[in-house]
C-alpha cells in the first residue's frame, strides 16, 4: 500500500529473530530501496547474498540500488555476476545494457541488446535501449525505424515519441545547413 515505514517496522520484528535469514534481508533490502534508504538497502541485499551466495534476486536488487546511486561500475560487476550464472536473465541483461550505455560502452551495450532482441524481437525495453544506443552513435535513420516500431507496439510511449521529435529536429537542422 506504499507505507514502507510500517512495512519495515513489521519486518524488523522478524529480523530480530532471523538476522541472517535470506527472505527477511531480501525483503528489507527491497523496502529500504523503495523508501530511498540506499545504505540500508545495500546492507540487507548483501546479507541476503551472504545467506544464499548463488541467488540472483538480491544481486538484481543491489544492482538496481547501484544504478539509482549512479555507481555504474558496481552495477556492471553485479550484472556480469548474474549473467555468469544465468546468461539470458532478462533483468540482468536489461540493466546491464543500460549501465553500459551510461558508461559510454556503446559496443558492449549493443551486444547485450542484440543478444536479447534475438530472443525477444519486440520487447519494448530492449528496443528502447537499442534506439537510444543508435541515437548516441548518430545513426538517426536506424533510430527512427526502431522508435517507429516501438510506437506500433506502444503508441503512447513517451521516450519513443520524444526521440522521434529529436530526430525530426536534427533532420530539419541538417537540411538548413546544406
Amino acid at each position: 500500500m506504499g507505507n514502507y515505514d510500517d512495512a519495515i517496522k513489521a519486518i524488523k520484528l522478524i529480523y530480530k529473530s532471523f538476522p541472517d535469514g535470506y527472505t527477511v534481508n531480501y525483503r528489507l533490502g527491497y523496502l529500504y530501496n523503495v523508501n530511498q534508504n540506499y545504505s540500508n538497502a545495500i546492507s540487507h541485499f548483501k546479507s541476503a547474498i551472504s545467506a544464499s551466495m548463488y541467488s540472483i534476486e538480491p544481486k538484481l536488487g543491489l544492482m538496481l540500488v547501484q544504478m539509482t546511486k549512479g555507481d555504474y561500475q558496481a552495477a556492471e560487476e553485479l550484472g556480469h555476476q548474474v549473467l555468469s550464472t544465468d546468461y539470458y536473465n532478462y533483468y540482468a541483461n536489461l540493466r546491464l545494457s543500460y549501465v553500459l550505455r551510461m558508461e559510454k560502452k556503446q559496443d558492449l551495450a549493443e551486444k547485450v541488446v542484440l543478444k536479447m532482441l534475438s530472443l525477444y524481437p519486440i520487447d519494448i525495453y530492449f528496443l528502447l535501449e537499442y534506439g537510444l544506443l543508435k541515437m548516441n552513435s548518430h545513426d538517426y535513420e536506424l533510430a527512427y525505424m526502431i522508435f517507429s516500431d516501438i510506437l506500433i507496439l506502444d503508441p503512447e510511449n513517451v521516450t519513443a515519441n520524444e526521440m522521434l521529435l529529436k530526430i525530426n529536429d536534427y533532420s530539419k537542422e541538417f537540411k538548413k545547413t546544406k
